[in-house]
């Protein structure tokens, strides 16, 4: 990390303020050509200076300027921002200035953030609580991941990890200091005791499934049915846009659609999806097994039967389904059980019943007042396995081998955290970043 970088760290495009990031060991030199012939500002003081092309002395603009000092600062290393006007020239300028200055370069995506994280600033789980905070478009998003950056998750880690090493150095104490005609041949009663404990909480926690990963990514919720039931026009009438071609052509949608609404604070993605039948030309059958397979995925599926369609012929999908009698205003009153949800896109019978359905699903399985402990598949995949070595020793085994399951264990929970990560594992988690982060 011996580069200083640079990057805009505020959106593209017109704004009033835009406002770009350096960091590194030659960030103070930088802002002294920057703001020569005035004085550095003080550090985490703001400060309005004129910043100058460091080559041919012309003025960029005028801007509010904050410096911070290493390690007070989010990288841990010396930092400052200029809080500049928001007009495209001037960032412009202002970046090309930067990478005018020695020893500068362009930052890569999530690499503020990299470095704030290889310096001990925070740690891999809360790092991915900020992606996720830049990231959320609902209020349940939003206080997940609040609660992953401010490190729900890695006090847990920590605190199971705290505890298997505290079992590891009894097992290991056992091992090294007893004579050795008296060296235990199996894990002492009382560590299985502590063990198994450990094992239920752990699994308490795994208990809560995907939620947490669900709810980053949305609920999803697929529109299926045969052709012309009435999916396409139901996909707008719920986002409230023509989204979707609604023709009386059979075979009409052939790809799948997507679209994002905020139900409620829950974060739903509705998707529109060919009609299923066992006939249709090559698109069309391509589109059909796109559709099979995002039901199989998806969170609920809304099962549309228009008039005359009240059999259905092919194979449900083994998601969650919600059967809807579609174009409800083409049918008499009686021509339908009464358990199915009746709608019509066209007048607008059911939708609002069919939102406030929908959001009921997506709350129970979300349990939004409870941010998930977990939210992506690593977390998961950690402490699972840090729960099958601790399930072997239960199991019954060598003291020896118990010691080495313990390592395993305790490496499976700092994995989350980032106290052992591969490199590839970094730039995966990083790389998702936006440049200025």
């Amino acid at each position: 990390m011996s580069d200083t970088i640079f990057a805009a760290a505020s959106g593209e495009g017109l704004c009033a303020i835009s406002v770009i990031r350096v960091s590194g060991p030659d960030a103070d030199p930088a802002l002294r050509a920057l703001c020569s012939p005035h004085a550095m500002p003080q550090p985490r003081y703001a400060a309005l200076r004129r910043i100058r092309h460091p080559d041919t002395g012309a003025l960029l603009d005028q801007s509010l300027v904050l410096r911070f000092s290493a390690p007070a600062s989010f990288t841990g290393e010396d930092c400052f921002e200029l809080h500049i006007h928001g007009g495209r020239a001037v960032t412009a300028g202002v970046l090309e200035a930067l990478g005018r200055c020695p020893g500068l370069r362009p930052a890569q995506p999530g690499e503020f953030t990299r470095r704030a994280f290889l310096n001990g600033k925070l740690d891999l789980t809360e790092a991915e609580g900020l992606a996720d905070l830049i990231e959320a478009n609902t209020v349940a998003q939003r206080d997940q991941a609040l609660a992953l950056a401010g490190g729900q998750l890695r006090g847990r880690a920590e605190q199971w990890r705290s505890d298997i090493m505290s079992v590891k150095a009894q097992v290991e104490a056992d091992i090294d200091f007893s004579d050795e005609a008296d060296v235990p041949s199996d894990v002492a009663s009382d560590l299985i005791d502590r063990i198994d404990l450990l094992c239920n909480d752990m699994e308490k926690a795994l208990s809560e499934g995907r939620r947490g990963e669900i709810l980053r990514r949305g609920f999803t919720v697929v529109l299926a049915g045969a052709p012309n039931a009435g999916k396409s026009s139901l996909m707008n009438a719920l986002v409230r846009r023509d989204i979707a071609i609604v023709s009386s052509i059979p075979g009409t949608t052939r790809d799948l659609i997507e679209a994002s609404l905020d139900l409620e604070g829950l974060p739903v993605t509705l998707v529109d999806t060919a009609g299923l039948r066992d006939a249709g030309d090559e698109i069309e059958l391509e589109g059909i097994k796109r559709a099979r397979a995002r039901a199989e995925a998806a969170d609920l599926v809304l099962w549309l039967s228009a008039p005359g369609e009240d059999e259905i012929t092919v194979e449900l999908p083994q998601s969650p389904i919600l059967k809807i009698l579609s174009k409800s205003d083409l049918r008499t009153a009686d021509s339908a059980p009464e358990q199915m949800l009746r709608l019509s896109a066209r007048t607008g019978e059911g939708v609002d019943a069919l939102l406030k359905a929908i959001a009921e699903r997506a709350r129970r399985a979300l349990r939004p007042e409870e941010p998930a402990l977990m939210t992506r598949q690593r977390h998961r995949q950690g402490l699972a396995d840090a729960v099958s070595a601790l399930r072997r020793i239960v199991s019954g085994m060598p003291i020896e081998v118990a010691a080495e399951e313990l390592r395993i264990a305790a490496r499976s929970l700092g994995s989350i955290i980032g106290l052992v990560s591969a490199e590839d594992v970094l730039g995966e988690i990083f790389g998702r970043f936006c440049i200025g982060k």
